[in-house]
């Protein structure tokens, strides 16, 4: 029971159904401008050659101009694992190193064994939220 509730029947959620995930950064002062571009440079590099990413975006914090989230959602697993392997992403993350000061990642959606393992590997903290019921319209 969960909740006060029991369900029913649980959601079947794995590595071949799509997930949500959320990265929220952080740009050191006076360096906004050159992150943005290594952002849009990385967000067109991605459109162009991952056809697994149904959605990337990098909206700035209404609230702190240093604080930006990239949303992505990913097809399956198999869609993550070829966005870690891609080479702008690779030097995104290099940017990042010198231009960031703060990086988190939540994901949310269950993910396979496989590809948490390879999103731990990143070094950034990472935090899981795994899907106990509902549907997704996505189908592979």
């Amino acid at each position: 029971m969960l909740f006060g509730m029991q369900f029913l029947s649980m959601a079947q959620f794995d590595s071949s159904t799509p997930f949500i995930l959320i990265a929220r950064i952080q740009v050191k002062p006076g360096k906004v401008s050159e992150y943005l571009e290594l952002a849009a440079k990385t967000d067109k590099a991605v459109e162009a050659s991952e056809p697994g990413m149904l959605h990337h975006t990098f909206d700035q914090d209404p609230e702190n101009p240093l604080c930006f989230t990239w949303s992505e959602v990913y097809q399956n697993d198999d869609a993550f694992l070829a966005h870690l392997a891609n080479p702008p992403v690779g030097e995104y993350l290099e940017g990042h190193a010198k231009l960031g000061d703060g990086f988190t990642v939540e994901v949310y959606g269950t993910v396979g064994e496989k590809c948490k393992a390879a999103m731990n590997t990143t070094g950034l903290p990472m935090k899981f939220f795994e899907s106990k019921c509902g549907y997704s319209r996505v189908k592979n």
